[in-house]
């Protein structure tokens, strides 16, 4: 919670698994350091976060507990709720990058504020395998969307609108009412080849499934134009702020312009926080920086853009997460801020 009022659902945090022990090869820790060193300038510490004392990149290449994680979500970020989600990176770490396991137990360790996204990837085994998955994933654990990463370094990249590969984990989400995918597009944190990880492959699924919500994450960059154009003309797309959410630390105009194309373009209701806590490290100063933003007379002027409003940021910081997910924000609220949530 923020100013009093404001209530907060993280569409994304990841417990990750940057541990020696969880990398597939040698070769993995390019990959890692890479990703963990690329995000440096955009993680802030405060001298009470819980990574305060850690090396800025060799701190980082860890497992990370649900203690800590807890610590950094709820009590030091302003946090209400999350969404913690796996990503399905085997060919380069054992378990994913978030492990599917510890996203479960994260879960479960703040029933009444997180969510479990759950994780698949028909290449790791199969189609088959990856839709079997699904189902254990769906009825054992409770998961309430799938988050899928289709790019790889080993040469099995794959296309979201593929009909033999993908469209059955589609069609398995549906027949278990999974009505939410969510796909990690742009924003490269490997050597997978940038072209696989374009979202133009996600148009010809939205179309052929409308009955489901295709989420977006990064905005794509460095494909933004792309999404942009997707999203005004879908409306079951949505984007998520996840990834360069914390770009206002390094470059508050670039984040200014791409907030003010998504309002005159997309509209408030279709962008989602995602903080990816806690790679990034606390979120709470991004949090507080999107609540106070305006969009410059001049950008107005310029090109259009809206002034954003604060329905605007109140939506995005945690209403449209709640809508997509079924949460009663309101008896949220009651619950949590009378000191009944752990």
């Amino acid at each position: 919670m923020i100013r009093d009022d404001v209530f907060v659902f993280d569409n994304v945090v990841h417990m990750y698994d940057y541990s020696d022990e969880n990398l597939v090869s040698e070769q993995s820790e390019y990959d890692r350091h890479y990703h963990v060193s690329k995000v440096l300038r955009r993680r802030r510490t405060a001298p009470t976060d819980v990574y305060a004392n850690w090396h800025p990149v060799e701190g980082f290449k860890r497992r990370w507990s649900v203690e800590d994680m807890g610590r950094l979500v709820f009590e030091d970020s302003g946090t209400d709720m999350a969404m913690a989600q796996a990503v399905p990176l085997f060919d380069l770490y054992k378990d994913g990058f978030a492990p599917v396991k510890a996203q479960y137990a994260f879960a479960q360790a703040y029933p009444e504020r997180c969510l479990f996204c759950g994780a698949v990837d028909p290449m790791y085994p199969s189609v088959a395998a990856a839709c079997e998955e699904m189902e254990r994933q769906v009825k054992e654990w409770g998961a309430k969307s799938m988050k899928i990463y289709n790019a790889h370094v080993d040469g099995k990249s794959w296309a979201c609108d593929d009909p033999e590969i993908a469209y059955p984990l589609y069609e398995k989400g549906r027949e278990l009412g999974v009505e939410v995918f969510q796909f990690h597009k742009g924003n490269p944190i490997t050597r997978a080849k940038l072209r696989d990880l374009s979202p133009l492959d996600i148009e010809g699924a939205a179309l052929d499934f409308p009955d489901l919500l295709f989420g977006i994450h990064h905005l794509a960059v460095p494909y933004f134009e792309e999404v942009v154009w997707m999203a005004n003309r879908y409306e079951n797309v949505f984007l998520v702020l996840s990834g360069i959410g914390h770009t206002p630390m390094v470059a508050p105009r670039t984040f200014t312009e791409w907030m003010g194309r998504l309002l005159r373009d997309v509209g408030s209701e279709r962008v989602l926080w995602g903080s990816e806590m806690a790679l990034l490290g606390n979120a709470k100063p991004v949090i507080e920086w999107i609540w106070e933003m305006e969009i410059p007379e001049s950008m107005q002027d310029d090109y259009g853009y809206p002034q954003i409003t604060e329905e605007d940021k109140r939506n995005i910081l945690g209403l449209n997460q709640a809508r997509i997910f079924g949460v009663d924000v309101e008896a949220k609220k009651q619950e949590l801020w009378s000191g009944a949530a752990r």
